[in-house]
């Protein structure tokens, strides 16, 4: 425990000094005045926008739940979700810190296996990739048919979202064709690193093999519930895509309230490429997104990197602060809740 709470407060020490470096660099005062000018109409429009995005990911979760017979109620659901955006935004490397966490809090609250959550939010985290590439891939398009020539990082943002285009289909093609022997693969990999982590654990004895494999088993058993279910994947498509336009708008709606007029299709480009910068070992990608998102937004729309760097700190306070708040609320509400089951006595 003290050594993940030292390897966050590490985290967000990074990521305070990346924010301090990107702001000094941009100029601290320009983006005071470029906030101060502000339309406060606009920018309190962002908080029903960073919920709708909220509910439109844990409605996802919600349809993925029911796909691998774990359902739970959609405000439940949603719940759930704030909470798995507080987890991984608080813990380095974004989603792949806060998944092992959010997965504990799924099996909790639908009281089913650790592997079940596992696989729910992983497949979750997984379609989101899919229309966030498809958005990107039509705001490039505008600006390959509206401007003659692509800036450098227009260029690479372009390299970016064709890698990603190609490598998705290919990696679920050859995922899917060769699912038994990943699993087993997996099993093979996985099984001696759990055995050797279960030894350092005091007062327990590792976990036996079988039982490794048994729950590794289960973990691509409910991956393959949610592929067999295509009506339910095209649903929760549907609201993983409602909820890249609801980011995408928090954005745009950003730059608006600076009192800027820039094409939408420019935010469909910056808003997916830039959410790659989430992977780095900051919490919640903290720094690196902000960084990559006032790149993109001067690259794409020729702001000054001032009001870029403005509609960013308004983008992420509705996105990145809110959703935080939000979900440690959730969090400690569904921990409250577990805690509140009644207990039934023997008469």
């Amino acid at each position: 425990m003290n050594g993940d709470r030292r390897a966050t407060v590490a985290g967000f020490a990074g990521a305070v000094l990346v924010l301090v470096v990107l702001f000094w660099f941009v100029g601290v005062d320009q983006i005071l005045a470029a906030l101060a000018s502000a339309d406060p109409v606009i920018v309190a429009a962002l908080v029903p926008v960073a919920l709708l995005w909220l509910s439109s990911w844990g409605l996802a979760l919600y349809t993925v739940l029911q796909a691998i017979d774990e359902p739970v109620s959609a405000p439940k659901a949603v719940m759930l979700y704030t909470a798995a955006v507080f987890a991984n935004n608080v813990t380095p490397f974004g989603q792949a810190g806060g998944e092992p966490l959010t997965a504990l809090l799924i099996s909790k609250a639908t009281d089913s296996e650790y592997e079940n959550g596992l696989a729910a939010i992983a497949s979750v985290d997984a379609l989101h990739f899919v229309p966030s590439v498809g958005l990107a891939t039509i705001g490039l398009a505008f600006f390959a048919v509206e401007t003659v020539t692509l800036g450098r990082n227009l260029r690479i943002a372009s390299v970016a979202v064709g890698a990603l285009a190609l490598a998705i289909p290919v990696a679920a093609y050859v995922g899917w064709r060769y699912r038994y022997e990943l699993e087993a693969a997996v099993v093979r990999l996985l099984t001696p690193v759990i055995r050797a982590l279960g030894r350092l654990v005091p007062r327990r004895s590792p976990p036996d093999p079988g039982v490794i494999e048994h729950r590794i088993e289960g973990f691509f058993t409910a991956i393959d519930r949610v592929a067999n279910s295509p009506r339910r994947l095209v649903l929760a498509l549907a609201f993983s895509l409602g909820g890249w336009l609801a980011l995408t708008s928090s954005l745009w709606l950003s730059v608006t309230a600076l009192g800027y007029d820039v094409p939408f299709a420019a935010v469909l480009v910056v808003i997916p490429v830039g959410a790659l910068a989430s992977a780095t070992p900051f919490p919640g990608g903290l720094g690196g997104i902000e960084t990559a998102l006032t790149v993109l937004l001067v690259s794409t729309t020729g702001i000054p990197a001032a009001a870029a760097g403005a509609a960013i700190v308004i983008h992420r306070a509705a996105t990145y602060w809110f959703p935080t708040l939000v979900g440690g609320g959730s969090a400690a509400a569904l921990g409250a809740r577990r805690g509140e089951e009644p207990v039934v006595e023997d008469e």
